[in-house]
């Protein structure tokens, strides 16, 4: 675009104006007339039999108008929430799938977990009477842990679910890679533990339900990155009531990073309400509530081996994970630390023999789920500490060691051995960027300097690869996911030119309502000033899959893209018409259809007027110029890049100083450097959190250790350096922009990078093992043990 607006262009947010002025649309500033307040009794027990609960205490309490327990929606027909992602064990046993209640009908099976709802005037008399509430509880053993709930010993969360086993899976040749293994000139084994995160977006969850009687509809507002699917879920297989007459609604959503994909019982539980009261019924959830409810990310052991042959290039690869699902399956829950995980151990590597075996475990803790990154950073994490460890072990150069077994460019498309088509990318390009950005020429001389003010200075790195935007709907539910992955844009063409686009796609925080402005500006030739974005509501938008997985652009935007083509196709022919011209000799460019060779020519603006003022019009074709399109997509993306982590050690206390990263990433073309840029950084940021920062842990009664941010902490400002961010793109095939996906890069990249760097500070003192998060106490046992073994 000739302005600056269009694809390329660094334009700000335009969203910004509201959330900065106070005026963002969020469930929790939304009133409605008579609207009642909810307040969930949760369980103080990670595993209870419900023995008694009297209701009839909060009921006599002030303000109280409804009191709801389980077996109030279980006489409704309201049984279990269900997952959306079903896997098969290798025996080809599908795996187990217990109920989910929205309230608990017998047992409790985790801290937090709802027991009842207290529906009430006002929010402060709701929540009092909740306290009333004083349920009698069987106290039974809990399991936290996912070895100790696989244990034979293990008390069982379900009775048909023996031995806490939700899924035996795997994936790779198994032969192949024992057959490596037994040629092996070296073999490096590693114990690791990707720790539990609890995500933070600023906004906790909320909901308002509202029901009308006079026309049976619900609608339902709620903070969700998928409106589309809680409708399906809720109205299709909770609720069992005509899709038709529920709506979902997502105004603004203030950051989700995957704890906001799913159906949760507290929307399930308002919904019912709304339509049982026949009124507007509202929750909002605090900090607190947050840790007990919203799922969480991460909590795998596991054990991985690599072999290598004489010359150092890896020949097989054997990863064992237990993962940790908590005490029910979330919607991907089983998907996450399976197909989402296990492929990408191969990596950017040409390792041609891996197996993968991945135990999925109940244990009495929130769900597990998907959190920025979702199964990449896990697989990232294993592999790349491997690689570090392995070049420790043999003598060599870790960088050289990449470099050796990097698939090069001309190996794409690359197929790996457990399965995934890598479309392009040029991981020796940027390696060798990174190296230069990092100045990593000097760092000898750096590490020196440290050396000389008593600090311990180290350097990592790590070389990865994701999957961002959406497999083939074919393939998704070959692998057992219950949803299809296409997206839906419609583009509307106003009388007087301006444009409305509805996306299926639903922003929270990524800012798509420039980036769908910006390419609607560039391809119809309209100032983005002209161009609205609707998401988020299912009674406008057609149809969506939401936001995860960072699919906004490679597959949302391209629905987008398609639908404006119909657009211009459509347009092109009114301009034939109106200016008595073939359609062949016409050219669509900066917002003007002109004729080839003349200066002929005739603005969009008029193309749309005709559209609907039909004074001058082709008898042939349909009025208006409003295009739906469909995009699904042909394989993921596959984004990668170099992180490289510089820290400070200082060995007397164990503090850990971050003071260099650099990131270079292949996240393929960009539409808004600006934006990307941002994206980056704060993936960046939740890769610090959980290197250096962030666990959710557990007593032996399966009290969470942290309910607050007094108890768990995140990066502030003066925990995360200044960043050096440099792209180094391929253009993807697989989409028109060519673009891959940036927002889940610096998750996955960066913690691996981080946890080499204080290794290689270490290793000087004959620490060779350290667990995330690298906090001051776990460096200061470290360097103690390591000098006093015994």
């Amino acid at each position: 675009m000739k302005d600056g607006t269009g694809i390329g262009a660094s334009v700000r947010r335009r969203e910004d104006r509201r959330f900065l002025t106070g005026r963002g649309r969020y469930v929790a500033d939304l009133e409605r007339p008579g609207m009642l307040h909810a307040c969930f009794h949760r369980s103080p027990h990670a595993h209870a039999r419900l023995l008694e609960l009297d209701l009839a205490p909060a009921l006599a309490m002030p303000g109280v108008v409804a009191v709801f327990d389980g077996a109030a929606l279980q006489a409704d027909g309201i049984l279990s929430i269900p997952t959306g992602w079903k896997v098969t064990g290798t025996d080809g046993r599908p795996m187990a799938e217990p109920p989910h209640p929205p309230l608990v009908l017998d047992r409790a099976r985790h801290v937090g977990e709802p027991v009842a709802v207290v529906i009430a005037r006002d929010a402060r008399q709701a929540r009092d009477a909740a306290e009333r509430l004083n349920p009698v509880w069987e106290i039974l053993p809990a399991v936290t842990d996912s070895a100790a709930a696989l244990a034979p010993s293990a008390p069982p969360l379900f009775d048909d679910v023996p031995g806490n086993l939700c899924c035996d899976w795997s994936i790779g040749d198994a032969a192949s890679v024992e057959a490596a293994f037994a040629r092996a000139q070296h073999v490096t084994r590693l114990s690791l533990v990707n720790n539990r995160l609890v995500p933070h977006p600023m906004e906790p969850r909320a909901a308002l339900a509202e029901h009308d009687p006079g026309t049976g509809q619900t609608i339902l507002h709620t903070t969700s990155q998928n409106p589309h699917t809680v409708r399906s879920t809720l109205a299709n297989f909770v609720l069992r009531m005509p899709e038709s007459l529920l709506r979902v609604i997502s105004p603004d959503v203030g950051g989700g990073f995957g704890t906001k994909i799913f159906l949760y019982p507290e929307e399930t539980v308002l919904t019912w309400a709304a339509r049982r009261l026949g009124t507007a019924v509202r929750w909002v959830g605090d900090r607190s509530e947050a840790f007990l409810t919203d799922v969480q990310g991460r909590d795998h052991r596991t054990v991985a081996e690599l072999a290598l042959d004489e010359d150092g290039r890896f020949i097989g690869l054997r990863v064992d994970t237990l993962a940790n699902l908590g005490a029910y399956l979330s919607g991907a829950g089983a998907g996450i630390p399976t197909y989402y995980y296990a492929p990408l151990l191969a990596g950017v590597y040409r390792t041609p023999a891996i197996h993968c075996r991945v135990r999925l475990a109940f244990t009495n803790t929130v769900q597990v789920d998907a959190y920025r990154g979702a199964g990449r950073p896990e697989a990232t994490y294993v592999l790349e500490r491997l690689v570090d460890q392995a070049a420790r072990e043999t003598g060599r150069d870790r960088v050289a060691l990449r470099r050796l077994n990097f698939i090069r460019p001309e190996d794409f498309p690359y197929c790996t051995p457990l399965g995934l088509e890598y479309d392009i990318g040029d991981h020796g390009a940027c390696l060798d960027a990174a190296l230069a950005a990092s100045g990593f020429d000097g760092f000898e001389e750096r590490r020196r300097e440290a050396a000389a003010r008593g600090k311990l200075r180290g350097l990592g790195l790590s070389t990865y690869v994701e999957i961002a935007g959406a497999t083939p709907s074919r393939v998704a539910g070959q692998q057992g996911a219950r949803g299809g992955r296409a997206e839906s844009a419609q583009v509307r063409v106003h009388p007087g030119g301006d444009v409305t686009v509805f996306s299926g796609a639903h922003s929270h925080g990524q800012g798509h309502e420039t980036v769908f402005a910006q390419i609607v500006s560039e391809r119809l030739g309209v100032s983005i000033d002209h161009v609205q974005v609707v998401q988020g509501d299912t009674a406008q938008v057609p149809f969506g899959r939401g936001t995860a997985a960072s699919r906004s652009l490679v597959v949302g935007g391209s629905a987008i893209l398609r639908a404006l083509e119909k657009v211009v196709t459509k347009g092109r022919h009114i301009a034939a018409h109106l200016m008595e011209a073939s359609e062949a000799d016409l050219v669509f460019e900066e917002g003007r259809f002109a004729v080839a060779g003349t200066d002929r020519a005739i603005s969009f603006q008029e193309v749309a007027r005709a559209a609907y003022t039909l004074h001058d019009y082709p008898a042939e074709l349909e009025p208006g110029l409003d295009e739906t399109a469909f995009y699904e997509p042909a394989n993921w993306t596959f984004p990668s890049g170099c992180h490289i982590a510089e820290v400070e050690v200082d060995p007397e206390v164990g503090e850990v100083a971050l003071v260099a990263v650099t990131a270079v990433d292949d996240v393929g073309n960009v539409i808004n450097p600006m934006i990307v840029d941002g994206q980056i950084h704060g993936g960046l940021a939740q890769g610090i959190g959980q290197a250096l920062l962030e666990e959710l842990s557990f007593d032996k009664a399966g009290q969470p250790l942290a309910a607050s941010l007094q108890d768990y902490c995140l990066p502030r400002a003066g925990d995360v350096p200044s960043y050096t961010v440099v792209m180094c793109p391929t253009s993807s095939p697989g989409n028109a922009f060519g673009a891959k996906g940036c927002a889940e890069v610096g998750s996955v990249g960066l913690p691996p990078a981080i946890i080499n760097a204080v290794l290689d500070a270490l290793c000087p003192l004959g620490v060779t093992a350290i667990e995330m998060p690298v906090t001051s106490q776990k460096v200061w046992q470290a360097i103690n043990k390591a000098f006093l073994p015994g």
